[in-house]
């Protein structure tokens, strides 16, 4: 095994561009990101691969609803042989927006039997699920200090050393630093944070687990006795302990953020926070524009309290109520107008 020292973003990307560096001209990466709509690979991953002109594997509508990837996609869209030959697949462990666990170690096995580098971002399950690399077949793994509350700015990309050995080409050179593959530098502060946070977080994740569960399970359970028109977005098992994202129907997602601004939530990823789109990974799920614009992203952790999800749950509920009081929208669907049918004049 060897560990190469990054933030999350810089492993996302020196995982692809080295893989393609490393391979002969016109190989292709198979980007799992487009099994739901581009939801399941990182941003920064996905916007490089396009730049690149690299494929995205789409998937059927059935998997894509709960933002499981479909691994028989995944066989058909890989190619073994010829000039389109797949040199690389990536994938999110685990869905930040979304929280839905991929079957890493299935991927995995079918990235070994064709003879395929396989890379995930780690970023969201280390600390939070039972992770095991070498187990589950992966090659190259990204990770990061901060969602486990170490230090920002400091990562790790995590490289096969044997089993196959992976060889990546450096994408800075100058003083031959961590054998060669990047030169610079390197963080001792971070780099010690990082190892500390993993310590802390690998001795209570199993406890953390179980109370993150019943924590998301408390609040989900709150809102949906109180609201009616609500929808829980991702797997509905398969999925993170502290990660629950909602959609609330005739409510505008920004009012709603406003509205509840003692409330650290949001209505997307940090990857994606300089655009008032709605979330690409929630639309890639079959949801519309105007409920992906209303969804919203509850992240559970350490220091949360049930108190504080009892208070949360209160706060939205009378939020969206009073956001559905000015809504004609919502007082015309309870009548039972269809609006997808209402023949809307400017």
């Amino acid at each position: 095994m060897r560990i190469l020292v990054l933030s999350d973003i810089h492993a996302n990307l020196e995982a692809l561009e080295a893989s393609l560096a490393a391979a002969p001209p016109f190989d292709r990466v198979a980007n799992l990101g487009d099994v739901v709509g581009y939801g399941a690979s990182p941003n920064e991953v996905i916007e490089r691969s396009r730049s690149l002109g690299n494929i995205f594997v789409r998937g059927n509508h059935d998997k894509a609803a709960t933002g499981l990837i479909d691994l028989e996609d995944l066989k058909r869209a890989v190619v073994t042989e010829g000039p389109d030959k797949t040199i690389l697949v990536s994938i999110m462990f685990a869905n930040n927006e979304i929280g839905t666990i991929h079957p890493i170690a299935e991927i995995g096995k079918i990235a070994k039997e064709k003879g395929i580098v396989f890379h995930t971002d780690a970023v969201q399950a280390i600390g939070k699920v039972p992770v095991d690399f070498e187990k589950a077949g992966v090659d190259l793994a990204s990770i990061t200090a901060h969602k486990i509350y170490g230090p920002k700015g400091i990562g790790a990309l995590y490289v096969r050393s044997k089993g196959p050995r992976v060889r990546i080409t450096p994408q800075m050179d100058g003083g031959g630093h961590e054998r060669g593959m990047r030169s610079g530098t390197l963080n001792v502060p971070g780099i010690v944070g990082l190892g500390a946070a993993c310590e802390i977080a690998g001795k209570e994740m199993p406890d953390e687990a179980q109370r993150l569960i019943q924590l998301r399970s408390q609040l989900q359970a709150g809102l949906f006795e109180r609201l009616d028109e609500i929808y829980v977005n991702g797997h509905p098992t398969e999925r993170l302990p502290g990660n629950l994202n909602v959609s609330f129907a005739y409510v505008e997602g920004e009012s709603l953020l406003m509205g509840i601004n003692d409330i650290a939530v949001s209505s997307g990823s940090a990857c994606t926070s300089a655009t008032l789109e709605p979330s690409y990974v929630i639309r890639a799920l079959g949801i519309d524009d105007e409920l992906a614009h209303s969804s919203i992203r509850f992240g559970l952790g350490r220091f949360n309290t049930l108190e504080e999800v009892d208070y949360v749950t209160d706060r939205v509920s009378r939020e969206v109520k009073r956001l559905r009081e000015m809504s004609p929208l919502y007082e015309m669907a309870k009548e039972g107008i269809d609006l997808k049918s209402v023949n809307w004049k400017s």
